[in-house]
């Protein structure tokens, strides 16, 4: 079946097998955002219809922040939109967003993924959770690393949710990250993406 049939984060951890931890894992890295940056979503949130579809969360306020901390990495990683992720027939889809290693034989092929973002639609972070654990999973067999760390957020665009997939044990952070609090939750983006570079890294030696 496709990422979209694991409707909670319960039954996807039973299917899969599992194990769920809850606590604070993140950290906060200090993101620079640039002045344009922070102007441009003042005037969306102000001004714009932001939030009236899933695709205007995503187009309007979760894509622009993942694409503002993947600029300084993008000699490393692509940072993919709606990309077919396939693992088996019972894992196959279109995350959101995938973070995944730059191919070196270029820029449009498709590498190990080592992130992936899940919209919360209709503000139900329970169904997106067990899709994105789901993803997270086949990301994880996709690199056939067993001590890879696959990182996963859901965010309904306004509020951000973090976890990761060590090995059997998913680790869901205990604290939410707002974009009202916009340099927290930019630091926190950018700790899992400079956690992916380190593990990046770390294999290529």
């Amino acid at each position: 079946m496709s990422f979209s049939q694991y409707k909670s984060l319960g039954e996807t951890l039973k299917e899969l097998e599992i194990s769920f931890v809850e606590e604070d894992f993140m950290q906060e890295v200090p993101f620079d955002i640039r002045d344009y940056f922070l102007t441009d979503l003042e005037f969306m949130l102000n001004e714009g219809v932001v939030d009236n579809s899933e695709y205007a969360i995503c187009e309007n306020l979760i894509y622009p922040i993942l694409k503002e901390v993947w600029k300084p990495l993008a000699k490393k990683f692509t940072l993919w939109s709606h990309q077919y992720l396939n693992y088996t027939e019972n894992l196959t889809g279109f995350p959101e967003y995938i973070l995944a290693k730059r191919s070196p034989l270029g820029k449009v092929v498709f590498d190990k993924p080592y992130f992936l973002l899940i919209e919360a639609k209709q503000d139900n972070f329970d169904a997106a959770w067990g899709q994105c654990l789901a993803e997270m999973y086949a990301a994880q067999k996709l690199n056939n690393l067993e001590a890879l760390t696959v990182f996963g957020i859901t965010s309904n665009g306004k509020f951000w949710q973090f976890g990761k997939l060590d090995r059997t044990t998913f680790t869901r952070n205990k604290i939410f990250y707002s974009i009202q609090e916009i340099q927290h939750l930019f630091a926190a983006v950018n700790f899992i993406f400079q956690d992916c570079d380190r593990q990046l890294s770390a294999i290529a030696v």
